[in-house]
């Protein structure tokens, strides 16, 4: 796994290949061109950064993820609660909940995950 962080252009590119996986590089570098307005040696590039951090792979002309999306986003929210809450889920929830109040349908969801995770 990865803790590498995409950036917000990086970020609808991965979002791309994604949603349209697997995936032929002839048909990544349209929807490059159509979608961020890349030249087909740009989509080269960012897709093979990618896949040196181990985000993608490319193979025999085909993109796939290495990592599937809600993954790389869970690690990536895991890396956030350690680095800025000492990895304390109730400290990074008390500092999210202090300045916004969340609705029923909110703290209905989190009992619901909560209950599940006790379950596990």
């Amino acid at each position: 796994m990865t803790n590498y962080k995409l950036g917000a252009v990086e970020s609808r590119f991965a979002d791309i290949i994604w949603a349209n996986e697997p995936l032929a590089t002839s048909e990544l570098i349209k929807l490059c061109a159509d979608k961020l307005n890349w030249k087909r040696t740009t989509t080269y590039t960012v897709l093979k950064k990618l896949s040196e951090h181990g985000i993608f792979q490319l193979q025999d002309k085909i993109v796939t993820s290495l990592i599937s999306r809600e993954d790389y986003y869970a690690m990536q929210s895991e890396q956030f609660v350690e680095d800025n809450f000492s990895g304390s889920l109730p400290t990074f929830i008390a500092a999210f909940t202090k300045r916004r109040t969340l609705t029923d349908d909110e703290i209905s969801k989190i009992h619901h995950m909560i209950d599940s995770a006790k379950e596990e």
